[in-house]
Parts: C-alpha cells; sequence; structure tokens
C-alpha cells in the first residue's frame, strides 16, 4: 500500500512538474513560427487609426454619453467601401475603472459594428501622447485651429507614478483583453502606444522621470496581457529610430521589440525611410505592421507609402479617416502657432470629409486598387 501511494505522489509530482512549462509556454511571447502562421491567415492588412468624427478623444468614443453606434456605423461603412479591413481604435484605462461591464458592453457593440462591415481593430490599451491629466465626464470642446487638442493618455501621469495604482492598471489588461482573448472579431493588442514619448513640443505636466518609469511598466503590461491567454497577438510599435538597429541604446524599443509577437512602427516619412525601416524590420523575422503613417505635409502620403507596404506584404494604418473634433487635418506645427485665420493648404492627415466626400479623389482610388476593392462608389 505505501509502494503504491509513493508511486502515485512520484507520478502527481512529474505531471505537476510538467504542467508548469506547458502554463508558462501559453504565456510566452509567441514563436517566429506562429507569428509567421498567424500573418499568412491574414489578408494584406490596410486600415486607419480611426476616432468618430464627433469625439474629440477616446473618453468621448466609448463613454456611455457620448457613444455614437450610428456614426460608427456610417464612418465605417466608408472605411469598408475602399478596401480597408482594420482600424486601429485606443481604448483608455478610467473608462475601465468606472464601469467595467457598461465598457465592455460599449466595445462588444463597437466590435460587432466593425465586424458588419468586415473590419477588425487592432485595439490599443495604453497611450502615452498628449494630455497627461485625463478626466472622465465632459470633454473640453476643440481648441480652435490646434492638431488633436483633448487627446488624452493612459495612464496619466497621476496614475503613472502612482505604485499603488498599478493593480488598477493590471486589472484594466486583464479585464478588457480577458473579455475578448478569444473574439476573433478582434485583431490583436497593441499594449502601448509610444510608451517613452514625452510630448516636450505640445503639453505641460508630465510625469518626471516618465520613460525610466514606462520601462519598468512596459513588461508588465505584455505579462497581464499574456496572462489573460488571448489567441490574438500581443504588440507596440517602434516610434523612436536609431540605425541600424531601431533598439541600439533605448531600453523601451528593446522591450517593445523583444517582447511583440508582431513587429509594429510608426513613420511619417519619405517613401524611402519608410521602405528602409521596413528593411531593417525583417532581422526580426516577424510579421511587420505600419500602425501609424500617411502625413502629407510631412512627405508620408498614400501615393508614396503604400505601395511599398504592399510590395513587401507590410500592413499599414494611416492617422484618420473622417475630418472631425480631433482637427488632425491640421499639421503638428498648430501646437505652436494655431491656424485660426487661415487653414492650410494641404491636410495632414484624415482620407473624408464629415460629408463623406475624399479630401482627394485619387488617393481612395489608389486604395481600392491595392486592395483589390475596385473603383466601385463609397456607399
Amino acid at each position: 500500500m505505501r509502494s503504491r501511494f509513493c508511486v502515485w505522489s512520484m507520478m502527481l509530482a512529474v505531471s505537476l512538474m510538467l504542467a508548469k512549462p506547458a502554463k508558462a509556454a501559453d504565456a510566452a511571447r509567441w514563436t517566429e513560427a506562429q507569428a509567421n502562421a498567424w500573418y499568412a491567415k491574414q489578408p494584406w492588412l490596410v486600415g486607419a487609426n480611426y476616432v468618430p468624427s464627433d469625439a474629440i478623444n477616446q473618453l468621448e468614443m466609448f463613454q456611455a454619453e457620448t457613444f455614437n453606434p450610428a456614426i460608427n456605423d456610417k464612418e465605417l461603412a466608408l472605411a469598408e467601401g475602399i478596401g480597408m479591413n482594420t482600424m486601429r481604435v485606443f481604448l483608455q484605462d478610467q473608462l475601465w475603472t468606472q464601469d467595467p461591464k457598461g465598457f465592455t458592453k460599449r466595445l462588444d457593440a463597437f466590435l460587432a459594428i466593425a465586424a458588419k462591415h468586415h473590419i477588425r481593430p487592432l485595439l490599443v490599451l495604453f497611450d502615452s501622447c498628449w494630455e497627461p491629466l485625463p478626466k472622465l465626464g465632459p470633454q473640453h470642446p476643440p481648441i480652435p485651429g490646434v492638431h488633436n487638442s483633448g487627446w488624452v493618455q493612459s495612464p496619466g501621469a497621476k496614475e503613472l507614478a502612482d505604485r499603488g495604482y498599478e493593480p488598477k492598471l493590471e486589472a484594466y489588461v486583464k479585464g478588457v483583453v480577458g473579455a475578448f482573448a478569444k473574439d476573433d472579431r478582434v485583431l490583436g493588442w497593441d499594449v502601448w502606444n509610444e510608451p517613452d514619448n514625452g510630448n516636450e513640443s505640445s503639453v505641460k505636466n508630465e510625469m518626471p522621470g516618465k520613460a525610466a518609469r514606462v520601462a519598468e511598466l512596459l513588461p508588465k503590461v505584455f505579462a497581464w496581457a499574456r496572462e489573460a491567454h488571448p489567441t490574438q497577438p500581443l504588440t507596440s510599435g517602434v516610434w523612436t529610430w536609431n540605425w541600424p538597429d531601431p533598439a541600439a541604446g533605448n531600453a523601451v524599443v528593446r522591450i517593445q521589440v523583444d517582447e511583440s509577437d508582431v513587429i509594429s512602427f510608426h513613420d511619417y516619412g519619405w517613401p524611402e525611410g519608410f521602405e528602409k525601416k521596413v528593411v531593417e524590420l525583417q532581422r526580426y523575422h516577424r510579421p511587420i505592421i505600419c500602425t501609424e503613417y500617411m502625413a502629407r505635409g510631412a512627405g508620408s502620403t498614400f501615393d508614396g507609402t503604400l505601395p511599398v507596404a504592399k510590395k513587401y506584404n507590410v500592413g499599414a494604418m494611416n492617422w484618420g479617416l473622417v475630418a472631425g473634433k480631433t482637427q488632425t487635418y491640421l499639421p503638428w506645427d498648430s501646437w505652436q502657432k494655431p491656424y485660426v485665420l487661415s487653414q492650410p493648404t494641404v491636410w495632414f492627415h484624415e482620407v473624408f470629409r464629415q460629408d463623406g466626400t475624399p479630401y482627394r479623389q485619387h488617393e481612395v482610388d489608389l486604395i481600392r486598387e491595392l486592395t483589390g476593392r475596385g473603383l466601385v462608389a463609397v456607399r
């Protein structure tokens, strides 16, 4: 009897030992083979960073009082009409902390609208850009003549600095990713947009030592997301660059590259620079998605960049879909000199006017051609 008990105990111990690595592997970064197998099943990914034209930021997009399914439906139909199949959509941690069930319900409703239009969003969990003191409730109106004047960070500076707030950030990541971890309507998770962006040219009240704190927190965010066991890939886009190795000497970029299942990056320059970045990122032998591009006044255009992206089978998501309260059709220099008395000759971002007509017909014709949508009329 004792002998049998010992054998049983040994077998149980062995099974537990074997189970631990399996569990760890489930929460590990995808292998190159897994990432490339996932990408092989996707269409060529083309889309935009989407904020509805009636929202100034992430909070206004998803708060109960301002969530607007009708305008989402109308504007995503425009995207579908030119062949776009994905959108990059920003969330905000305070939405979850305030009302987890309500926020989840509204996000689910948005995903249903996107799926209706054959669009699978890449959902962004955290963002270090623009206003560092976000507040729930009514948002201020756009500042006249200023690009993206109401965008908010997630987490805010106070929350980022307060280590006691970290469990709430963890709950948010695990809660949102866990709610949609097996949902085919979700393309993937962009865990943190431009994590170490100090916003030197645009805002005040930034957290001192922000980059170091982000470098400490970013690996945890990847780990929290993986603990929800999503079937979708994780990423965080490289936005600062060192040649020839983008991760050289930058702790945050190193984490982004080492932790991402698929590699993503931003580029707002000329197509030659875009192509150079793509070639450099091929060293990681993983799928590549450009999650921000297209700033006409800076040299990044649909005409120049999108054909290069298709050549290399790189996903491409331009900034902006329909001009509206974000005012991102205005250039970055509007932070220093607002365009109040006159409008710029060339739109910076955006594809459509609010009435649904294209800003530039040739651009939507090109997108339709490259995505195989054909020269059909926009609905």
